[in-house]
């Protein structure tokens, strides 16, 4: 299975080469690590290259831009996408390629690090009961932190909307109305901590605004993140 491994940034010398480093002790090795660039004016791309990186350029800021750019210039034929300051555990491409015969995308959960471990253990397991729910529901939530899919079908959509916050997630939903889209539970990203700089409430409260649409964006030009 080959997985291109796309990761926007800007601005992210500091989480960066822990996002590398976790991709770099893949069981399953990547076919490419791709890093978007969203015009950075910090050692970014130094940090890219130093790892042994394909560089992409995206000087327009915008996550979904940045997502969009990577998907472009992918090769492989599954684009599977995580975030700068996150780090896939050393099982994740391995997970998602035993899950993927016959599916159009693959997601799984989330763990905050930098955290106590209740709030570790918190984090991950209301996430996980978070993502149940909204399976059954039917409206399966995909973020941009630990989702794949097949690069074809992706671009067959037109890739990302271009709404701040939620072009993952609307992303999820448009593969899912094409075919098979599976959780997979042992496919673990840890992300940081940031998101919480203000606390659980807002951060909470913020992610239900996200469900509604009305999140800010990622990068400081569009605001806080929301997912």
């Amino acid at each position: 299975m080959d997985f291109s491994v796309v990761i926007p940034a800007r601005n992210e010398e500091a989480y960066l080469p822990g996002a590398l480093e976790a991709l770099a002790a893949q069981r399953l090795t990547p076919y490419e690590v791709v890093v978007v660039d969203n015009g950075s004016t910090d050692r970014t791309a130094e940090i890219a290259r130093a790892w042994g990186a394909r560089l992409i350029a995206c000087p327009e800021p915008g996550v979904a831009r940045a997502r969009q750019r990577g998907l472009e210039a992918a090769r492989g034929s599954w684009v599977a996408t995580t975030d700068a300051d996150s780090r896939p555990s050393p099982g994740w491409l391995e997970a998602l390629s035993r899950r993927a015969e016959g599916a159009i995308a693959l997601y799984g959960p989330l763990r905050f690090y930098g955290v106590s471990p209740l709030e570790a253990w918190f984090s991950e397991w209301g996430y996980r009961l978070f993502l149940r729910g909204m399976s059954l529901l039917g409206q399966p939530n995909l973020a941009g932190a630990n989702m794949a899919f097949r690069r074809e079908v992706a671009l067959q959509l037109g890739g990302y909307p271009l709404v701040p916050a939620r072009e993952d997630v609307l992303l999820g939903l448009a593969l899912a109305r094409q075919g098979p889209v599976r959780y997979v539970s042992e496919a673990l990203v840890l992300t940081s901590a940031r998101r919480l700089k203000n606390g659980w409430v807002p951060f909470l409260l913020q992610q239900l605004r996200s469900l509604r649409g009305k999140t800010e964006g990622y990068f400081p030009e569009d605001g806080e993140r929301g997912s």
